[in-house]
């Protein structure tokens, strides 16, 4: 088979792109590069330059190529600014699949795997979100991810498309320095920056009903997401047609905000106490995934934990 990786140079993406090659799959990242960069794609994985909303372009890379199945990860992830921006992230995340299934289901691609989030669930309720809890997203983005998913399921129901929707948790890590996270949206390297700046971390919220007051979320090693990208992806290319998966991809083990700023000073070797701020409008207490699904349909778990996150990820800034 070969794999068109939308958003294939991005932090994700890239790991997508390696961990498919490793596993002896044909690849091919698409990408506008407008968070993405060019020197994280494969040595001999080609990249094509543009946007899911260029159908032409869409066209003739998937025929070029011959490609049989897509990792659709290219999207717009910030939840602040699709608050600010709802028309840009509805146009890019959701008019911008549309597109890309159109082509896709044109081109005879057989199989679909959505990169999804645990944004679509909201403000759950529950120790454990299980895939089939109530999905009531807070943000434009969660909402983009939601009708994404519909959409693929859609359109796996009218045309026999194998598809997959991954509920991604809280990625952090790196498997090689040269593929860490660059960007400033995720706890991990938003605490590295402070404290590279001789500034304090900050926590939003210590009053949460939680054993130690801030929130509680479940954090997933970025190596451990892209083996579950290969694992769907095997998985579906030998499935029947109309296949459709939904996979929560998290560890199932809760860490508190203020545990893990923890083990970042313990890995970084820092000691300096985080600072309590208020706490941001629509913050969950605890989310954690049910994660046994994933592993009876695509025999997949995740093996590294919070120090491996947290000392990849700090090479890779060092680097």
């Amino acid at each position: 088979m070969t794999w068109l990786i939308t958003g294939g140079a991005g932090y994700i993406g890239a790991h997508v792109a390696h961990a498919l090659r490793a596993a002896g799959e044909q690849a091919v990242v698409y990408d506008d590069l407008s968070t993405g960069i060019r020197e994280r794609v494969p040595s001999g994985v080609e990249l094509t330059v543009g946007s899911t909303l260029d159908r032409a372009l869409l066209d003739r890379t998937l025929t070029a190529h011959a490609v049989t199945g897509v990792i659709h990860l290219a999207a717009k992830k910030q939840v602040g600014e699709s608050v600010e921006q709802p028309l840009r992230y509805y146009r890019e995340n959701v008019e911008g699949l549309r597109v890309l299934l159109e082509a896709a289901t044109a081109a005879g691609v057989h199989s679909f795997v959505f990169s999804s989030s645990a944004a679509v669930y909201g403000v759950p309720d529950v120790d454990l979100v299980t895939e089939d809890a109530p999905c009531m997203p807070m943000s434009p983005y969660g909402e983009t991810k939601l009708a994404g998913e519909w959409l693929v399921r859609a359109t796996g129901r009218a045309t026999g498309l194998r598809t997959a929707s991954l509920r991604y948790f809280n990625v952090a890590g790196a498997a090689t320095p040269e593929l860490a996270d660059t960007g400033l949206c995720n706890l991990v390297p938003m605490v590295f920056e402070r404290l590279s700046a001789g500034e304090a971390p900050q926590i939003f919220g210590a009053d949460y009903p939680t054993p130690d007051g801030t929130c509680v979320r479940d954090y997933i090693h970025v190596a451990d997401l892209a083996e579950a990208h290969v694992a769907t992806a095997q998985r579906l290319s030998g499935a029947a047609p109309g296949t459709d998966l939904t996979l929560n991809i998290g560890r199932g083990e809760g860490v508190s905000v203020r545990e893990m700023v923890d083990v970042i000073n313990q890995e970084t070797g820092y000691a300096t106490p985080p600072a309590i701020m208020d706490r941001r409008p629509g913050d969950p207490a605890r989310v954690v995934a049910a994660a046994d699904r994933a592993a009876e349909e695509i025999g997949w778990r995740a093996k590294l934990d919070v120090r491996d996150m947290v000392a990849s990820a700090w090479a890779g800034r060092a680097s």
